[in-house]
């Protein structure tokens, strides 16, 4: 058993003193945000809360209580609750506790609103002291191992949070209206397929097969079309065995919607529409301060091709060299220095390119553009565009430096998407783990009948990181996979 520290003896010795520390359910009549906004006068206000701050004096007390969203004052006055109850609040209740509280409203002098207790009820007892509230939690690996500490202490946490909450409804709200159907698709794949990226690999004991963690969910959900549903949509837990920073996890959420008959361009016009109007509804504006910058979302999204992005910031045309080796050589003659879990060496020439744009073009990006013509082999799943069959219609919305939406009008030519993934699979046997597999059950599905289609995904954890003006994407993440503490202390023995 571990060590307990002197408060966590004393709080227990108090549970012991309360007749019921643990109570099956308290009626509520008002939350604590709509009791804080009643007229003074109301009464038989039943409220419930945790005690966020406390001052016990003599024959009256004040204390304040409060949840996610919301605060009130509480006054205890021994007159009005009666002198056992009032005793077995100064000696037992601490700061952190869960109580309720019945009374009447009114403001005090200094114009806080404020339930007069005619009554108050334990609870919950808090066995572990808050952190002291003046300096809150300071360690940032603390805070994301326990974020319920966060959320309690600090308000700036709970408004993220909220935010969070509210932007995913607005997104629902919008395409419900636009006329989309949300569903789900499975989370076990035999196939790693949907982006190119590396897998989280497990296995079914039952079937005794290798399973895969959904990537994306994009050719379940065009599998949809197929059977006709014209639009559809998933807010989807995906999975990627990748690398962690200030902008990537391997687990996150991403919103994907897919649209019959539409390009991409139609696309285009759609987001852009979307997510002004989702970000001017709750913020009232669409200029949004991101660290030092203030980025415009309004207007028209200028539209750069891969190509040109990369000249504009690196000086080096894609087009003049058309093998991956002379690419490679290119970016070696430059010194430039390419951070990527997989070799150089053994990257698609697609791929490659990619690294070199994250590299020397995509942080220079601030306000939003959409990053278009992609290198066939990068967009497996892409259509090929007409007039030049080397790159795809597809584009990328980019925000100060930012990934937040990949789209594109969908290949749906089953023969055509047959060859390419069959050119993947060569490519990740040859050592590239983010390439595609083959995956004929898709293609069958394909081979059924597919209309003109155009989706997009849109990864919900970075846009609102962008959008809090948060510095790490775990900021924006209730409960971020960490290392396990007992693993971390054997390495530091």
């Amino acid at each position: 058993m571990r060590e307990l520290t002197e408060q966590e003896i004393v709080r227990r010795e108090k549970l012991q003193n309360i007749k019921n520390p643990y109570p099956e359910r308290y009626e509520i009549t008002h939350e604590i945000c709509d009791a804080a906004n009643l007229e003074d006068g109301v009464t038989g206000v039943r409220v419930a809360g945790r005690i966020i701050l406390m001052r016990k004096m003599g024959k009256m007390s004040f204390l304040t209580i409060g949840d996610i969203n919301g605060r009130i004052q509480v006054s205890v006055k021994l007159d009005m609750i009666g002198e056992e109850a009032y005793q077995e609040f100064k000696s037992n209740y601490d700061l952190g506790d869960f109580i309720g509280v019945v009374g009447e409203v009114f403001t005090t002098h200094t114009g806080e609103k404020t339930i007069r207790a005619d009554e108050i009820t334990f609870l919950g007892k808090a066995l572990k002291p808050l952190p002291e509230k003046f300096h809150g939690i300071e360690d940032i690996e603390t805070i994301y191992r326990e974020r319920y500490l966060d959320l309690i202490m600090n308000d700036e946490a709970k408004k993220k949070f909220i935010f969070r909450s509210r932007f995913i409804r607005e997104i629902r709200n919008y395409l419900d209206e636009a006329g989309y159907m949300e569903i789900e698709t499975p989370i076990l794949n035999n196939k790693a397929s949907g982006a190119t990226a590396r897998p989280f690999i497990t296995h079914h004991n039952a079937l005794d097969i290798d399973l895969y963690l959904r990537i994306a969910p994009e050719t379940y959900l065009k599998r949809a079309v197929v059977g006709g549903m014209n639009k559809v949509f998933e807010i989807a837990r995906c999975f990627r065995n990748e690398g962690i920073d200030a902008t990537h996890l391997q687990d996150f959420t991403m919103i994907e919607g897919y649209c019959a008959y539409y390009n991409y361009k139609d696309n285009m016009k759609f987001l852009r529409e979307m997510l002004q109007y989702i970000i001017e509804k709750l913020f009232g504006t669409l200029i949004v301060k991101v660290g030092d910058k203030e980025v415009d979302l309004s207007g028209e999204w200028e539209a750069v091709s891969f190509r040109d992005l990369i000249m504009r910031y690196g000086n080096i045309d894609i087009n003049e060299y058309n093998t991956k080796e002379a690419l490679l050589q290119k970016i070696y003659d430059e010194k430039i220095d390419i951070d990527c879990d997989t070799p150089l060496e053994n990257l698609g020439f697609g791929n490659l390119v990619d690294q070199l744009y994250k590299k020397i073009a995509r942080p220079n990006v601030v306000n939003p553009i959409f990053l278009t013509e992609h290198p066939i082999s990068l967009s497996p799943l892409a259509r090929a565009n007409d007039d030049n069959p080397e790159i795809t219609d597809r584009f990328q919305l980019v925000i100060n430096g930012a990934e937040i939406i990949n789209a594109y009008s969908e290949l749906v030519d089953p023969q055509e998407q047959e060859r390419r993934l069959e050119e993947q699979a060569r490519l990740k046997s040859e050592g590239d783990e983010e390439a595609m597999p083959m995956d004929y059950d898709y293609i069958s599905a394909m081979e059924v009948g597919m209309p003109p289609i155009s989706g997009w995904g849109m990864g919900i954890d970075r846009v609102v990181q962008l959008l809090t003006n948060s510095d790490n994407i775990k900021d924006v993440i209730l409960f971020p996979l960490m290392r396990p503490l007992n693993e971390e202390k054997k390495e530091q023995e």
